[in-house]
């Protein structure tokens, strides 16, 4: 799926999701990038970008990878997710980039590195799994 496909299925599928001003900037066969608008709601006391909102970006990057890369199957879900903050992201956009480190027939293993604009080191680092619900069998 490329890049508009994957943001067309996610607003089709995901309205929910509309108001993390989320766009894909690029898509291959085992890398995205995201990148996020932050609003002032994404902002937690301090001006901080929020620990849910950046775990937010990570699981609908490694998601939208995972359809990337299998077509659009919506009942893919996350097994796992674990995050490690690593600095403190200034206020601005943030920018999401992952890579599948397995994908197999039932789940599916990458890591998302989420970077703050203006600051060169990564403000955190994701890494999650899905499980891949089963392919229906013609009988």
């Amino acid at each position: 799926m490329t890049a508009k496909m994957l943001e067309d299925f996610n607003r089709e599928h995901f309205p929910q999701v509309d108001h993390m001003n989320m766009r894909v900037e690029h898509v291959d066969d085992k890398t995205i990038t995201i990148r996020m608008s932050v609003t002032e709601q994404h902002l937690r006391p301090g001006g901080t970008v929020s620990g849910p909102t950046m775990m937010a970006l990570a699981d609908a990057g490694m998601y939208l990878l995972l359809l990337a890369q299998i077509g659009p199957v919506a009942l893919a879900v996350t097994t796992n997710l674990n995050i490690n903050f690593l600095r403190k992201p200034a206020p601005g956009d943030i920018v999401a980039r992952g890579n599948i480190l397995k994908l197999g027939k039932t789940l599916a293993t990458g890591e998302i590195s989420i970077y703050s604009i203006g600051i060169e080191d990564p403000v955190a680092h994701v890494t999650l799994t899905y499980a891949i619900p089963p392919k229906k069998q013609n009988l």
